[in-house]
């Protein structure tokens, strides 16, 4: 397969400027505020963005190297195949998080819940809407055991310098 490349459409900011002691899911993030700046020439794409409470920040995980196809994920202590996790040292280093959208001004987007560290390269930005987006799940594997940690857990450096496989 062809390697495929992305161009990054802005940059995400926020109050985390190490991955250790980030919150590791938006639902660990509640109330944090950051913004995203968007390269000007995506400015036209915002148009009736603001009619949307939530959207889907799609972003590059710049600060990994390598990935890893097992690994002990943040809410357990077991070792976990990569695609049964959500962390983030994956073969493609991308990042999914569903923000609050609190404002729009000019090429800025003032954003709540943010779980990402500061100067992130962002790739897409996507609607939420839940009649699309929400599903209700008949089994949620490891996590059902784990999930009650998502809002304390913050990371640590168990991925920082990954020198696992390279992608």
């Amino acid at each position: 397969m062809d390697l495929i490349q992305y161009k990054p459409i802005g940059v995400i900011r926020s109050p985390f400027t190490d991955p250790e002691g980030t919150p590791i899911q938006p639902t660990g993030a509640i109330g944090i505020r950051g913004t995203v700046e968007l390269n000007p020439e995506f400015v036209p794409g915002l148009k009736d963005l603001d009619g949307f409470s939530h959207i889907f920040l799609i972003y590059h995980l710049h600060l990994l190297k390598g990935y890893s196809l097992e690994v002990q994920p943040f809410m357990d202590s077991r070792t976990r195949g990569i695609f049964a996790t959500r962390a983030p040292v994956r073969p493609n280093p991308i990042g999914l998080s569903v923000v609050r959208l609190i404002g729009i001004k000019g090429n800025i987007l003032h954003i709540e819940d943010v779980d990402i560290v500061d100067k992130t390269p962002l790739l897409d930005i996507k609607p939420f809407v839940p009649v699309l987006d929400h599903r209700e799940a008949l089994r949620i594997g490891w996590f059902e055991n784990n999930v009650h940690k998502v809002t304390t857990m913050k990371a640590d450096k168990r991925f920082a310098g990954q020198s696992g496989k390279s992608g």
